[in-house]
């Protein structure tokens, strides 16, 4: 029996790490799910209303947290590979899967939320602070809704909250007295929450510090790890797409459509991307999207080329004639007999491609061309950080180590891929 941890050890104790450090988050988040239900019930048009983007994603990623280990260990047997040996690149790679999956649960604050600047700028890593809370407005009957939506705001926490104090210290007497830097502020105990007459002071920490804006930075990183892992699969799917059909159309039809295909392939390859990504860029504005389309469409041509060798390769085999004989048509003849075929290098090709869509992206985001200012990203993460270097040097280096290990971890698995899948590389 081969000892030593595998990879489905490894995604159990990934879980079992969240289940055990964020259990109160998560119970939050379930029973924000039920009370959801609880008003669609009664109120069906408020409900929709509350029916937005965070409270979707925090949602689903509660679903699917209770069930991914038990489907992955009730499909263990038609899922070999998670049975194989664990290394540092797959581990990696499996705690970048739970960060995009599960980053409600991982990090439950808002990555754009800034308040008291003079106390949150430039925090270092392991920092904390006081906290203290005003109590909301009390009006003498909530609707459903309402006690919904303040349920909502104190769970899924929104981008501003005029409630929160952040202090240095504070005092208690018959007044609260918080200090903010060189700055003291009085305040009654009436206006703040408070449990049983006395007023709840909480340590908020900041695990890798804040941003000049006073963002936690752990959060900004979470989420960037989101948006970074998106932009890749994003533009490796428009890739995909078009390198498997013009290769297929260029191997398959031959003769003056090939070589019109190559030739427009060969310009690509010789036309600058940069200067393609700008011009895009500089018409449709800089979008998450417009980051997905202009890398997808530049990233094809290694595929187009692999896949159209294959496919002239393949013509020649019986089986293809056969199948052509029965009657298939050109994308029955694709997706059943030549991809199946040439899967193996294709994967291969498309890992490789996804580590440079991703450090494209952090390259585009450093000079001002990616996501935009929407989504915190590595690259924009960097780049806002690089005036700070010499006395918040956090501000970079973890962006850029997260940016560093995903590139390592992704080639890494590539080459162990193609070696696994071609077992004629290692000769």
């Amino acid at each position: 029996m081969k000892s030593g941890i595998k990879i489905i050890h490894w995604i159990v104790f990934l879980w079992l790490c969240l289940v055990i450090l964020r259990f109160e988050v998560v119970i939050d988040y379930l029973s924000l799910i039920f009370s959801y239900f609880g008003l669609l019930n009664h109120d069906a048009s408020s409900a929709l209303s509350f029916l937005n983007f965070s409270f979707v994603d925090a949602s689903l990623s509660v679903i699917l947290f209770f069930l991914i280990v038990p489907l992955i260990i009730s499909l263990r047997r038609k899922l070999p590979f998670i049975k194989s040996k664990m290394n540092f690149s797959f581990a990696f790679l499996i705690v970048l899967c739970f960060v995009y999956l599960f980053a409600p649960i991982i990090s439950n604050e808002n990555p754009e939320f800034s308040k008291n600047l003079s106390v949150t700028k430039l925090l270092p890593p392991l920092s904390s602070v006081n906290q203290l809370e005003l109590k909301s407005e009390e009006t003498q009957k909530l609707s459903d809704a309402e006690i919904f939506r303040l349920k909502t705001e104190r769970i899924i926490k929104p981008a501003f909250n005029d409630n929160i104090i952040f202090a240095d210290s504070v005092t208690l007497s018959d007044n609260v007295t918080y200090f903010q830097k060189d700055e003291a502020n009085e305040i009654n105990k009436n206006q703040l929450v408070s449990e049983s007459g006395i007023p709840i002071i909480k340590e908020k920490y900041f695990v890798l510090g804040t941003d000049e804006f006073g963002r936690d930075l752990f959060a900004r990183l979470i989420y960037g790890t989101r948006i970074s892992l998106t932009v890749g699969i994003g533009a490796v799917v428009l890739s995909f797409i078009i390198g498997i059909i013009l290769g297929f159309i260029a191997g398959y039809s031959g003769g003056i459509i090939d070589i019109l295909l190559n030739r427009f392939t060969e310009i690509f390859l010789a036309f600058p991307v940069i200067y393609l990504v700008v011009l895009i860029l500089a018409l449709f504005g800089s979008s998450i999207f417009s980051v997905i389309f202009v890398l997808g469409i530049s990233g094809w041509m290694s595929l187009f080329k692999l896949v159209k060798s294959e496919v002239i390769s393949i013509k020649q085999k019986d089986f293809f004639s056969t199948a052509e004989l029965v009657g298939l048509n050109k994308s029955q003849l694709l997706f059943r007999e030549i991809l199946p075929v040439i899967i193996v290098p294709v994967l291969v090709n498309l890992v490789f491609l996804f580590s440079n869509v991703v450090l494209a992206e952090a390259a585009l985001s450093y000079l001002g061309l990616g996501t935009g200012n929407t989504y915190p990203s590595w690259g924009s993460m960097i780049s806002s950080g690089q005036e700070y270097i010499t006395k918040a040097w956090w501000l970079i280096a973890f962006p850029g180590l997260g940016l560093i290990l995903t590139l390592f971890a992704f080639n890494s698995s590539g080459r162990m891929l193609g070696l696994v899948l071609n077992p004629r590389l290692k000769k």
